[in-house]
């Protein structure tokens, strides 16, 4: 098995000619679209952010570096740790493709877990 590239993407746009796993992260179903629309894999839910923290952050360009930093450390913890390792088999079976909702993905929880994803492995987040 090889090392695979990490993408984030609109769970609302359509797939790519991208191989690989597209995994939901998401912890709330995306408005507006069916599961039969979804075009993805599965629903990894239990990796998304509190709703607390999400609430907090708003999504609200200058938060973004603390809700970073609290994220890492939600990621860190045992309540994480199989969705954690769910999702670093997935990256080690190829290609895969975080999916949310969230208008702005460089600013999302999408984007801190690939870049924590890759950072430990030496990925290409594209």
């Amino acid at each position: 098995m090889s090392d695979g590239g990490i993408e984030v993407a609109r769970v609302y746009d359509p797939p790519g000619a991208r191989p690989g796993r597209r995994v939901l992260v998401d912890r709330m179903w995306p408005r507006g679209l069916s599961k039969a629309d979804a075009r993805m894999d599965e629903w990894c839910r239990d990796i998304a952010p509190s709703t607390e923290l999400r609430r907090w952050y708003a999504h609200r360009p200058e938060r973004f570096a603390e809700f970073q930093r609290r994220y890492l450390v939600k990621l860190a913890d045992t309540d994480h740790a199989a969705a954690m390792a769910h999702l670093e088999d997935l990256v080690l079976q190829g290609s895969l493709t975080l999916l949310t909702a969230t208008k702005d993905p460089t600013i999302s929880h999408a984007g801190v877990l690939a870049e924590r994803l890759a950072g430990e492995r030496g990925i290409d987040i594209e």
